[in-house]
């Protein structure tokens, strides 16, 4: 008996009927290892190592995973095929006692039989890259949403909560509008001509730019009315 461990459970009944009497389809409904609800989880002077436990919820999940892929030939991780469904298969990886270069990692964009059955003649070792790139994310969320979503709390209201993307987006709108409301307007003038060389067409236009050698800034009328007497 060989065992094919997906996320969704609608999709169960289906594959396992493309798959046969020989197989077994297991959901884990999602992720099974995060990091803890009511600590930091990260440990900030080791690189922000996360400390990942069992979901409380998935301990479950956990206990018969293992049963059945003890009793299975060949267990296949067939998560999602994007960077959160190859970090839910290095967890699961990790809790069944896998090394990194298993390999057990399959991934498929639709439920059919042929699209199925070729994934399973093609397994793989689990992408770290994915792996990492999920991991710098979730990191991401919970530095942001640990260290700010309680000061939301207490200066706003209850039960809010800060994200790596919005809070960023926030700051950028903030620094921009503190620019815009610092900014000191000043006073400047330009002075054009309109010149044409001898015998020819048509005109063009100059703008006055330096006198003696040395860049010209009006800074008022007077200053302007000065230059343009001087020309």
């Amino acid at each position: 008996m060989n065992l094919l461990v997906i996320e969704s459970t609608g999709k169960e009944d289906s594959i396992k009927r493309y798959l046969g009497k020989d197989w077994e389809v297991f959901a884990t409904k999602g992720h099974v290892r995060d990091l803890p609800e009511k600590s930091f989880g990260l440990d900030a002077k080791n690189n922000f190592e996360p400390n990942y436990i069992i979901m409380p919820d998935k301990e479950q999940v956990v206990k018969r995973l293992r049963e059945k892929a003890k009793k299975s030939n060949k267990v296949y991780l067939a998560t999602d095929p994007d960077r959160e469904g190859e970090a839910i298969s290095w967890h699961l990886a990790y809790l069944l006692g896998y090394d990194k270069d298993a390999v057990c990692r399959v991934e498929f964009n639709e439920i059919t039989r042929d699209v199925i059955l070729k994934a399973l003649e093609k397994p793989r070792t689990i992408n770290q890259d994915l792996v990492n790139a999920q991991q710098a994310r979730r990191v991401l969320d919970r530095i942001v949403g640990y260290k700010i979503s309680p000061i939301l709390c207490k200066k706003i209201t209850k039960n809010l909560s800060a994200g790596r993307v919005q809070s960023v987006a926030l700051k950028l709108v903030v620094d921009r509008e503190r620019e815009i409301l610092n900014f000191k307007p000043e006073e400047y003038w330009t002075i054009k001509a309109e010149l044409e060389k001898p015998n020819e067409k048509p005109t063009f236009k100059a703008l006055l730019h330096s006198c003696k050698g040395k860049k010209v800034k009006i800074a008022n009328a007077s200053q302007k009315d000065e230059i343009v007497a001087k020309l």
